[in-house]
């Protein structure tokens, strides 16, 4: 419950729709008690008919119009408290949604990291909505119960205290019963949950890994994990359903028992003349309507703990506080050169807390300076480069722009002045112009235009059927990697930040779109601060510097002259690239794997 009350507090300005719709409950609560009075009157009517009393066919015509208002008003406002409800559920959602979306943003890469990306939709879709149908079935039902229930026993009350007490005792007795059940039920719905957001989440990775499950022929292979999960939820289902509705045969058949002890009393206190006709069709009337409201009740701790199953989730998403945060006076990045330093920087990512990645790190990337980071797979290249973007916070050191902590800028303006280039070139769905103008949202068509041209993409944009205002597709699956490169480089060109980093830019293309490539990675590069991750030499070989890690560790800093004859892990490349029988043997003696597949 305090899991829920506290996910409300994410909401704002709803109490306009809980006070219309609690409105709509009071009086449809007062409708539905109304009309038992006029059947109550017009048995009265009848009994005296049958008696030899003269009625006049007007007053029961009256009568029976009185029930057509009655009923007909009972319609239309509980339909009107059910539009205002469907409204209510929506704004919920969209503001539980918004506040979830917005947190996940400000959550740091690691976080990502350790979690299915279909899970974390899962557990948004399945928690928000859980809360949200909840709260309308609430609104829209729980107060109406809970006057029809006050209401009716006040009622009867004025007849019998025996009977109030009678009609009283159900609701203690019932909660109690449907409480009995709820722990072992959040248990196994808790079980649930965990199934279907692990099937939710590897449904999401092989829909966006398509092509490898079919060039491994693994559809068979995926399709029975996925099954197999939710076959456990069918299993905890049955565990689950059939627990919760015989706890629901138990009270139902000791509802049934105190109502024939209720209705028992009605018939003899009638008989013994101590209620009338019409008032024992009141009492009859008025309790039996007791049953929607009471067994409605078991809907309402059915959805309440859902709701609360998903409110824990909901919460504890919420709670995760961003790893990451600006310093309070931290300052606003501002400039057009940038000079990059690492000072002594250590790191290991917090999943493998045993296995450091880097040991103090340091060297200083001049502004305007290119700068080829060479390893073996896994030596921190990219670790590096997410350090510098504050993806991930060093564990000690300092890393600088133009002498600046980058723990004394803002977030937002470093990054701001930072572009990247990756191997797979992150595009998404829309058109060519919405992703290369993601490196800047105000951008003119003259500005991308002139971005595409300087990334060599204008030509084959152009030469689309719908030029640039062509859908690309889920990933820019339309699009060939060479033009897919392209389009990543142009958006960099556009954004025009100061530093440049390209992680593996050209190492998946053939050689007449990395030429094309290579061509616009010149131009850009142009007067920036960049880092290069490559596969191929011949991608820095007109670096100004080269630094290469062994172990986490800087090993020689030079340029590519200096360090072609220091026999060192660069040499040794170059010797591989020329003979790579002869040269196998020394480079596996450094501990770098001598394939044509190592990280440079």
């Amino acid at each position: 419950m305090k899991s829920l009350l506290r996910t409300l507090g994410y909401t704002h300005n709803m109490l306009p729709f809980y006070a219309k719709i609690s409105l709509c409950s009071i009086l449809v609560a007062l409708t539905g008690i109304a009309m038992p009075y006029v059947i109550s009157r017009a048995t009265t009517l009848m009994v005296e008919v049958v008696e030899g009393n003269n009625i006049g066919v007007g007053q029961v015509l009256w009568l029976a119009a009185l029930l057509l208002v009655f009923d007909v008003a009972n319609v239309l406002i509980r339909n009107l408290g059910g539009y205002w409800g469907d409204v209510m559920s929506t704004k919920l959602k969209a503001q539980l949604s918004t506040h979830y979306y917005h947190h996940l943003l400000s959550l740091p890469q690691s976080y990502f990291d350790g979690e299915l990306t279909g899970t974390i939709i899962n557990r948004l879709n399945r928690a928000i909505t859980e809360m949200s149908n909840f709260l309308n079935m609430f609104a829209n039902n729980f107060l109406q119960m809970l006057l029809t229930s006050c209401i009716t026993i006040g009622i009867v009350l004025t007849y019998s205290l025996e009977l109030a007490l009678l009609v009283l005792i159900l609701y203690p007795l019932f909660i109690w019963l449907a409480v009995l059940t709820s722990k072992k039920w959040r248990y196994f719905q808790s079980n649930k949950n965990h199934e279907v957001d692990m099937a939710s989440g590897r449904f999401a990775e092989v829909v966006s890994q398509i092509k490898v499950v079919k060039s491994y022929v693994r559809e068979s292979l995926e399709y029975r994990h996925f099954t197999k999960r939710y076959r456990k939820t069918i299993a905890v289902t049955r565990k689950q359903s059939r627990y919760w509705h015989k706890m629901d045969v138990i009270r139902g058949l000791i509802l049934s028992i105190v109502f024939f002890l209720i209705f028992a009393y009605i018939f003899v206190q009638t008989t013994e003349k101590k209620f009338t006709i019409g008032e024992m069709i009141l009492l009859i009337t008025l309790i039996n309507n007791l049953r929607t409201p009471l067994f409605s009740m078991s809907f309402i701790v059915d959805g309440f703990q859902k709701a609360v199953s998903g409110s824990k989730d909901f919460i504890a998403a919420m709670e995760l506080k961003p790893g990451i945060k600006d310093a309070p006076d931290a300052a606003h990045l501002n400039t057009e050169k940038a000079t990059i330093s690492f000072d002594d920087v250590s790191f290991r990512y917090a999943s493998v807390p045993n296995r450091p990645v880097l040991h103090n790190i340091s060297f200083t990337i001049p502004a305007g300076e290119r700068v080829a980071l060479v390893s073996e797979s896994g030596g921190g290249k990219t670790t590096i480069t997410n350090l510098l973007m504050r993806l991930y916070e060093r564990d000690s050191g300092v890393i600088s722009v133009n002498d600046t902590d980058i723990r004394n800028l803002t977030q937002r303006s470093l990054r701001g002045h930072i572009a990247t280039v990756f191997q797979d070139p992150v595009l998404f769905s829309g058109t060519i112009r919405e992703n290369i103008a993601y490196g800047k949202a105000d951008a003119t068509d003259k500005e991308i235009f002139a971005a595409a041209k300087a990334a060599n993409a204008d030509e084959f944009i152009r030469q689309l059927d719908y030029g640039y205002d062509t859908q690309i597709g889920e990933h820019g699956l339309k699009l060939s990697g060479g033009q897919k490169q392209r389009i990543a480089i142009a958006r960099a060109v556009l954004k025009d930040a100061p530093i440049l980093i390209l992680d593996e830019a050209t190492s998946n293309l053939d050689n007449k779109n990395e030429h094309l490539v290579q061509q616009a990675l010149d131009r850009l590069m142009k007067g920036r601060t960049t880092l290069i991750i490559a596969h191929r030499l011949s991608t820095i070989a007109a670096v100004d510097t080269i630094i290469t890690l062994k172990n986490g560790r800087v090993d020689e800093i030079g340029s590519p002259d200096e360090l072609a004859k220091t026999n060192g892990i660069y040499a040794k490349l170059l010797e591989l690239q020329k003979n790579p029988g002869v040269a196998g043997e020394r480079l596996a003696a450094y501990d770098i794997a001598a394939e044509p597949k190592v990280d440079v």
